[in-house]
């Protein structure tokens, strides 16, 4: 079905970590507007679209989207790794920890659990299609709240590419 390669779609090296960063960032893995959203959006709309040619674009579409929640979500564990319990207590994460430890687990950056509440799916083609450009506008200016917060060009590099 796919050829899978071990490396991510544009790579993610960050050097210093950053908990308070990656509690802003993570939004875009479990976020209203984030990359899950968008890819169980695509992915479950293909269905009913009434146009092989347009579902297959949606499907390419929903896995181009999975490929941006993996470097998201490579952020977010390189912004948090090898953290002491003071570096947790004193940023905030602590809360997080409590309940995910170090593992990256799908939120907004308010601490709302991701919910497919968060995406939508109506079976008719033109509502969908205007759903998602809506989905990608909202997307773009989560992405440009989180760049106008991350002054880390380690960070911040995937985000413009």
């Amino acid at each position: 079905m796919w050829t899978y390669e071990r490396r991510l779609e544009y790579p993610v090296k960050i050097t210093q970590t950053n908990p308070k960063m990656a509690m802003v960032i993570i939004s875009q893995f479990g976020g209203p507007d984030g990359e899950l959203s968008a890819s169980m959006r695509y992915l479950s709309q293909r269905y009913s679209m009434p146009y092989r040619q347009v579902a297959g674009v949606l499907t390419d579409i929903g896995t181009e989207e999975l490929a941006h929640m993996e470097i998201v979500c490579a952020i977010v564990h390189q912004l948090t790794r090898n953290l002491s319990i003071e570096e947790l207590k004193a940023s905030g994460f602590d809360k997080y920890y409590v309940d995910h430890t170090l593992g990256v687990w799908p939120q907004s950056a308010g601490g709302q659990a991701f919910t497919a509440n968060y995406f939508q799916v109506k079976g008719d083609p033109i509502t969908d299609l205007y759903e998602d450009m809506a989905a990608e506008q909202k997307a773009r200016s989560t992405y440009d709240n989180i760049l106008r917060l991350v002054n880390d060009p380690e960070v911040c590099d995937p985000s413009v590419s």
